[in-house]
């Protein structure tokens, strides 16, 4: 998938070159396309140096919170969620404990755990599924919560909006928030349309009632400040949320008994190499994204958008970010290279900028997701799973336009 995501870049790239050059006189396009080369490599540098510290102190924190044992408190809290939505799935079996520790990794935005959880977990609902080649019911929910990916922790936007500039880089996080929620709900919701899911049990409701809860009051809130405080106050409580869960992890663990110092450093070691590790795939990303914008041909696919919506009368400026949101469910690693570029260009700041940076961390990439979790097992057929996530992906993204003209509007 992301081989020929990357050769489409640049063979679209070519054909738009070559006919400005042909039929429009314009052969400073490729001057244009090779001067993107040389930029996006030097940034792609810039980008990767700036991140060593960052992501190294953020995964050391996060190693912390893992050796303290906070993951498996979050499993044994949903657990009992999982038992009613995955009927075929018995109690007590090991596919009930990788799937909460997976979720629950994706939750404190451990992304570095939660993938060989979540393939342990892919493997464990196989063990039940008696069509080798055919998703489960349970299976296919798996793999749409994984891809709308509820994170209260979005460590990696962050750090690249950090990098970029942003003059608070975790002004974003109750917009994430709530369109993480609405990916979440709306993946789930839909999901349990299809399966015919009983959701309307005790468990299951009380579980709901608190989600939703959580959220009117997040939203009640935000909805008395005036214009000018919501991104203010989303900002400070974003601040005070993650300086005081960092405050949670060292404490739990020095109760616990764990060696904070040492969890940190093994941590740090990792984001170092995660860093540097990063470099290539993000300068493979970042030339062709650079030679498909200075090609011409993301313009011309931009501006048609932008036309469509001033005919139908409606505000342009998340026009812009939309590279992000059409990327997302295809490459992980092609989204994140568009919000960098969205903010390269456009600045962290900007409407383009923060929007690109809310959508990132709305969703997950759900045909990566579909294609590493379901090819482990070899599934071959996947039944609703790819509708039923990119509902979730399309209510992620329109959830997150919505709530940047909120905040940021």
């Amino acid at each position: 998938m992301l081989n020929n995501i990357w050769i489409s870049f640049f063979v679209i790239a070519f054909a738009s070159a070559c006919y400005q050059w042909l039929f429009l006189d314009n052969a400073a396009v490729f001057a244009q396309i090779m001067d993107a080369v040389f930029n996006m490599s030097s940034v792609t540098v810039e980008i990767a140096i700036g991140l060593i510290g960052v992501l190294s102190f953020w995964l050391g924190a996060m190693k912390i919170a893992e050796n303290a044992g906070l993951i498996q408190a979050i499993s044994r809290a949903i657990s009992p969620l999982f038992c009613r939505l995955m009927p075929e799935v018995p109690k007590g079996h090991a596919a009930m404990g990788s799937m909460t520790m997976n979720l629950s990794a994706n939750v404190l935005g451990l992304d570095n755990a939660a993938t060989p959880l979540g393939l342990k977990a892919m493997q464990d609902l196989q063990q039940l599924n008696p069509k080798k080649e055919t998703a489960s019911n349970a299976q296919i929910l798996f793999l749409v919560l994984n891809t709308s990916s509820i994170t209260l922790f979005p460590v990696t936007v962050f750090v690249y909006r950090a990098q970029q500039g942003a003059a608070s880089p975790t002004d974003v996080f109750i917009p994430i928030l709530l369109a993480t929620f609405a990916s979440t709900i709306a993946g789930l919701l839909v999901v349990a349309m299809v399966q015919r899911l009983k959701l309307f049990n005790v468990v299951v409701f009380s579980y709901f009632a608190l989600l939703f809860a959580c959220l009117a009051a997040i939203v009640t809130y935000f909805a008395t400040l005036s214009a000018n405080l919501v991104a203010e106050q989303s900002s400070l409580i974003a601040n005070v949320v993650i300086f005081s869960l960092l405050i949670v992890f060292i404490i739990t663990a020095y109760l616990r008994r764990v060696d904070v110092y040492q969890s940190f450093i093994e941590g740090a070691k990792e984001g170092f190499k995660t860093s540097i590790n990063i470099i290539p795939y993000l300068l493979a990303m970042l030339v062709a994204i650079g030679v498909f914008r200075a090609s011409g041909a993301l313009d011309v696919i931009i501006s048609a958008i932008r036309q469509a919506v001033i005919y139908f009368g409606f505000d342009t400026r998340f026009v812009d970010a939309l590279p992000t949101a059409f990327m997302k469910p295809l490459s992980g690693s092609g989204a994140r290279a568009m919000m960098v570029e969205t903010m390269n260009t456009h600045g962290a700041d900007s409407f383009a900028g923060r929007l690109a940076s809310i959508m990132q961390g709305s969703t997950e990439t759900t045909f990566y997701v579909l294609a590493v979790y379901f090819g482990s097992v070899g599934i071959r057929y996947t039944r609703h799973a790819i509708s039923c996530g990119l509902v979730a992906d399309v209510a992620g993204m329109s959830a997150a336009i919505a709530v940047c003209y909120w905040f940021f509007g």
